[in-house]
């Protein structure tokens, strides 16, 4: 498919953008969260998080600032109780998009404007940009060294003159990415995948290659339907739900973002603990594996030659499943930050299954479908789903008490 040319692109971007400015009384956190989500759509996925995780702690710290509630992820700068938070929050995640690239700068400037247009002029709007611009800046200052353009140094594994595909890994240098809540990128690192020779691995195994095989006969509609869905990447597929949540329990500005932070904040752990573990163990791939099924030295497992996934192979080790462990650390914020895993019904839709809309009233419910899916799609076994899942939930647990606490009782860090 051509590339769409960058004027139109851009047009483009600047009628969503400001077609979807919010009539005054809207949440400025969860309207700037959607407008940064268009805006990164075309990114790779784990770049795109990176940049909603600085939108969302910028504006946390700006609209802290003003209100003080929580301690600040990084910095608390001195505002006047009767500052704008909206204009804050507003012009910290600006600035922050604004500096992707000159291509997407005037869009974000003109939705800025339209945003601003509806809060009053005067000192407390002034102020409020003001301090979001500074507070933007000092959190891209802090993030700017932090090994997200470090470049590919991925050495595939082969012996002299074998061939290996060779197209490029996908976030090969994230493992060595600065997190942003949790202590260091192996902190959650899982235990190695299972023994080839094992029971659990020939049963995994069959699994995937029954029910992930594009040509599948076992697989109902309703399964092919689910792993289409969720072959949607990036954080469209997981902010949706946060900015339902909040919307849908009435959070305040200060509520709000510290709430879709934490989200942020959590995924994009998430990213760095999943590419450190696959590049740690660099487990092959459903598609390798049962090509290769007669030399993994275990007779349960019958070679087939042509199998295939129901769509491209992501572009990096399997174990464990990335799908899985963005799921798992939503829920892993939500149950600890909202004291249940029951929600409000929230309505996701995917641009991979056009019409279709799949509803959730529970986080478990969500994490148990996303993992379902990457099965049915052929990409991860069934072991690699439990583990990717149950290190979300840990990381968004250890996120939600360890960032962002409430000021009278915050500990250290």
């Amino acid at each position: 498919m051509p590339a769409m040319p960058a004027n139109i692109r851009k047009m483009l971007m600047a009628a969503a953008l400001i077609g979807a400015a919010p009539p005054a009384f809207a949440d400025v956190i969860t309207d700037w969260d959607e407008k940064a989500v268009a805006i990164v759509n075309s990114m790779p996925p784990y770049n795109a998080q990176r940049i909603i995780g600085i939108v969302h702690v910028a504006m946390f710290d700006a609209v802290n600032s003003i209100e003080r509630r929580y301690r600040p992820y990084l910095v608390q700068l001195p505002a006047p109780p009767s500052t704008s938070k909206e204009a804050a929050a507003a012009a910290a995640a600006a600035v922050v998009l604004a500096s992707i690239d000159e291509k997407t700068a005037s869009a974000v400037r003109d939705a800025l404007a339209v945003n601003l247009a509806s809060i009053p002029d005067g000192p407390a709007k002034s102020d409020g940009i003001k301090l979001g611009e500074t507070v933007a800046a000092k959190v891209l200052e802090a993030r700017a060294h932090d090994g997200h353009d470090a470049p590919d140094a991925y050495r595939p594994r082969t012996s002299p003159g074998v061939y290996v595909p060779t197209p490029n890994t996908a976030a090969s240098m994230w493992p060595d990415v600065k997190p942003f809540a949790i202590n260091s990128p192996s902190q959650f690192r899982p235990q190695p995948p299972i023994s080839l020779a094992s029971k659990e691995w020939a049963t995994d195994y069959n699994e995937i290659k029954d029910y992930g095989s594009k040509s599948s006969t076992k697989r109902t509609p309703q399964q092919t339907e689910t792993a289409r869905f969720w072959l949607m990447v990036g954080p469209q597929a997981y902010h949706p739900l946060a900015r339902q949540i909040a919307k849908a329990k009435q959070m305040s500005v200060s509520d709000s973002a510290r709430f879709m932070t934490l989200v942020s904040l959590a995924l994009n752990d998430a990213l760095i603990a999943v590419f450190d573990a696959k590049y740690h163990y660099n487990f092959w791939r459903p598609i390798t594996s049962i090509r290769n099924g007669d030399i993994d030295d275990n007779p349960a497992t019958e070679r087939e030659a042509t199998w295939q996934p129901i769509d491209n192979t992501p572009m990096h080790p399997e174990y464990p499943c990335a799908h899985c462990i963005l799921s798992g650390s939503v829920a892993g914020v939500i149950k600890a930050a909202l004291g249940s895993e029951d929600i409000p019904e929230v309505a996701m839709t995917s641009p991979n299954a056009r019409g279709v809309t799949h509803r959730f009233t529970n986080m478990t419910a969500f994490a148990e479908e996303v993992a379902n899916a990457r099965i049915w799609a052929g990409f991860h076994y069934r072991f690699s789903t439990r583990v990717g899942t149950d290190m979300g939930n840990r990381i968004g647990e250890h996120v939600v008490k360890n960032v962002l606490q409430p000021a009278a009782t915050a500990g250290g860090r």
